[in-house]
């Protein structure tokens, strides 16, 4: 989940919503905020699959979270090293000799 609700949050967001829409069209702006929440993530489902796709190979398990700059720098930043592990293990420094 994207935000984080507290019970009291989720009460405090009923009551301003009753107050601003009032009680008897809450029932069909309930409706709608649930289609338009389920367009969107829709839409961000179909956005993620065909980024994947135009990707290639090597990003099948691509998550939304992981192009959030922090995080993508930090999985480069790993997998850069890994492969100078890699590289390193099998050859010994001839001047160390």
């Amino acid at each position: 989940m994207f935000f984080d609700f507290g019970a009291g949050e989720l009460i405090g967001l009923a009551v301003l919503a009753m107050i601003l829409v009032g009680p008897d069209k809450l029932p069909q702006f309930a409706v709608d905020a649930a289609k338009f929440v389920k367009k969107i993530r829709a839409f961000a489902t179909t956005a993620t699959n065909e980024l994947k796709e135009n990707l290639g190979p090597g990003f099948e398990n691509l998550q939304p979270t992981d192009l959030h700059p922090k995080t993508f720098i930090k999985n480069q930043l790993a997998s850069a090293l890994d492969a100078e592990d890699e590289k390193s293990k099998g050859k010994i420094d001839p001047d160390l000799l």
